[in-house]
């Protein structure tokens, strides 16, 4: 049996700390090892405790999170940090990037995507919300480099996409749920999700988040 994912949360709002505490109490495979509520303490126990993931909201009352983000990844760059955040904020999003998160995540996510961010990031792997991949290409390219393919190229490559699947990958780019294509391209939002299921399968990828990076790599905008 795996050791469980040891978890620190830092997050200043107790009852969104109970709350994401309680998720992973609940869940198995999880160790919420220890909580803190403010940005000093956060180093600290960071520092002493060695967490396998630091969740980590950046409104934090005595320091902001992106200085928090920088001491301890100053003095152990094998931290693997999510950032928690109520808000997306272009700066702070590409910033924190920089300094080298695993992931930024909007707190009304649901319980299931926290989880498998979680257990992807734990893995070694980033997640990037298809939303924030425009601003993140746009402002810091190093991040997710691209390979400025024309649209002909990347059609070629992916001979497999339909028109119709080429249409609905440029819609999870912009960050479109199967709701959002569904009705953008009056179709059903069962033949919407089908849609992105077989994206997913014929880019050879696990996701639509992955869908969306790679299409972004590729040059599909």
């Amino acid at each position: 049996m795996k050791d469980p994912i040891k978890i620190l949360i830092v997050e200043d709002h107790k009852l969104i700390r109970v709350g994401i505490k309680t998720l992973f109490d609940d869940s198995d495979g999880y160790d919420v090892v220890a909580e803190a509520d403010n940005g000093k303490d956060a180093i600290v126990k960071a520092m002493t405790i060695k967490p396998d993931i630091i969740l980590l909201d950046l409104g934090l009352p005595d320091m902001s999170g992106i200085t928090v983000i920088k001491k301890i990844l100053n003095e152990n760059q094998n931290f693997k940090i999510i950032v928690l955040s109520s808000r997306m904020n272009d700066d702070e999003i590409c910033k924190v990037f920089s300094l080298g998160v695993y992931a930024y995540v909007i707190k009304d996510i649901s319980t299931d995507m926290l989880l498998y961010i979680v257990n992807t990031v734990n893995k070694g792997g980033m997640w990037i919300d298809p939303k924030i991949v425009p601003i993140l290409r746009e402002r810091n390219d190093k991040i997710i480099p691209q390979k400025h393919t024309s649209r002909a190229m990347f059609k070629n490559a992916h001979s497999n996409l339909t028109q119709r699947e080429y249409e609905v990958l440029k819609l999870v780019v912009e960050g479109k749920s199967n709701n959002d294509i569904a009705q953008e391209l009056c179709i059903s939002e069962h033949t919407a999700k089908a849609h992105v299921c077989n994206i997913i399968q014929k880019l050879l990828v696990d996701d639509r988040t992955q869908a969306a990076v790679k299409a972004i790599k590729e040059g599909i905008v």
